[in-house]
């Protein structure tokens, strides 16, 4: 089985209505570190990829504006919901994370938290958020990454078939997305699950 678009739809559909109360606290010690290394200022632009229920949006520090994009319809009207935070301007949008609807270098940041495991094709999702950011700009992920000396063993893989019908992918390890790509980790940490979560914030250089 592949993640796809469709069935994505389909599994976040059903996963809407609970996926806060479900997710909310297993995962905010992971969404507070990302924002405190994305460290946004006033004035700033962020893009956040995969936005989902905006379990985001509260911590983004006031002054900033933001674009949010989820392929959900389902999950952004959680996250409307959330809105509007004083002194924090949110655009939601829905759309690809595979082709993101906005423009090339025009993000001072940008924050993928626990998409890059969902996506179908998470390379491409990866170049498309990089190419969103200027140059010189940002990036931070919050997301599960198989080790990189992981051999995809059975067990992994016999798991990622349960995990995959959840609507998440269990096997993609980092360094295969940003192949290619010039953008150099300046600090990855370990978080949630024995460091199968980790939050990683990455520098893009200037042409």
């Amino acid at each position: 089985m592949k993640l796809t678009n469709r069935w994505n739809l389909l599994i976040y559909r059903l996963w809407s209505p609970v996926y806060d109360l479900v997710f909310t606290r297993l995962f905010a010690s992971g969404r507070q570190r990302a924002l405190q290394l994305l460290d946004l200022k006033p004035g700033e632009r962020v893009l956040i990829v995969g936005v989902g229920t905006g379990a985001d949006l509260p911590l983004l520090p006031r002054g900033v504006s933001a674009i949010g994009v989820d392929l959900s319809r389902d999950m952004l009207a959680r996250a409307n919901a959330k809105l509007p935070l004083v002194e924090r301007d949110v655009l939601l949008i829905c759309g690809d994370a595979q082709t993101l609807p906005v423009r090339a270098q025009t993000f001072d940041a940008v924050l993928l938290n626990l998409i890059l495991s969902v996506v179908p094709d998470a390379a491409q999702c990866w170049r498309q958020s990089v190419t969103a950011a200027k140059a010189n700009g940002r990036v931070v992920i919050f997301d599960k990454f198989a080790p990189e000396h992981d051999d995809q063993s059975g067990r992994r893989r016999i798991l990622n078939l349960i995990t995959m019908l959840a609507g998440t992918d269990i096997t993609r390890k980092f360094s295969a997305m940003v192949a290619g790509t010039r953008a150099t980790i300046v600090h990855d940490e370990p978080n949630i699950f024995h460091g199968t979560y980790r939050v990683m914030r990455v520098h893009l250089p200037t042409d």
